[in-house]
């Protein structure tokens, strides 16, 4: 899916959900090379702040790509940046839902503006902003 840049307003919004794993964070911990015992040993993590083990902020993070790059503007979306805040831990078994929402446009150069946030259960436990380039008619 695509959304050009001509056909973004401010306001728009898109998300994705996805409950996270154990698959996940083992497979993201092979693929970052971070394997940190918080995320993957269960005896460590339980001594932890978290009392048991959490997914990887990063990977928590990465949802809000997933958004960018297949829900709005999607195909053909360069990331520029990303500035990630985290508020809370994501668990095993936990449904995040990254929403991320337009909050301005470049028309100069195509760049757009988010307002992004990780939720579970409702509750925000990311929030950040991110820069793109979006897919143009024009170019």
């Amino acid at each position: 899916m695509t959304v050009f840049f001509e056909d973004i307003k401010i306001g728009d919004s898109a998300e994705y959900a996805k409950t996270i794993t154990e698959a996940d964070i083992l497979m993201f911990a092979a693929v970052s090379g971070d394997d940190n015992p918080v995320h993957i040993n269960q005896e460590y993590a339980e001594a932890s702040m978290f009392k048991t083990r959490i997914a990887h902020g990063m990977l928590t993070a990465g949802l809000i790509s997933t958004v960018v790059g297949t829900r709005l503007p999607g195909n053909g979306t360069i990331y520029l940046s990303q500035s990630t805040k985290f508020k809370a831990p994501v668990k095993i078994g936990e449904t995040v839902t990254a929403r991320v929402t337009v909050t301005e446009l470049d028309p100069a150069k195509k760049r757009v503006k988010f307002a992004t946030e990780c939720l579970v259960k409702g509750k925000v436990i990311l929030e950040g902003e991110s820069l793109v380039i979006a897919p143009s008619r024009a170019s």
